[in-house]
């Protein structure tokens, strides 16, 4: 073996996506690839003490080992949180269940 594997390091944020095909050394870690691979001066919104990692849709620490053809993803915070907006939307159903009688009702 050469010592050198292959991986791809992925972003996206709306409108634009990046995927950068990069060779580290066997051993290297999610966080060794993410920086190497540049994108990190090419989106200075990327910040890793905040942006979740992962490899192939699992999240993973950035001191994980990667394998050969590992695909690491790095993951854009979330905007709303998931459980506030079922809540909002169950509330205005129910809102919209007790006044959806009222146009034409008692005519």
């Amino acid at each position: 073996m050469s010592g050198q594997i292959h991986v791809e390091v992925v972003y996206a944020r709306p409108g634009r996506q990046k995927s950068v095909r990069i060779q580290v050394r066997d051993g290297a870690t999610v966080k060794d690839a993410v920086e190497q691979s540049g994108l990190l001066g090419e989106f200075p919104e990327i910040d890793l003490a905040k942006n979740k990692l992962g490899i192939w849709n699992k999240l993973s620490k950035a001191d994980a080992p990667l394998r050969d053809q590992d695909r690491v993803e790095i993951y854009r915070p979330l905007i709303a949180d998931p459980k506030e907006v079922r809540r909002q939307r169950a509330a205005e159903g129910k809102v919209m269940k007790k006044g959806g009688g009222e146009a034409g009702a008692g005519e």
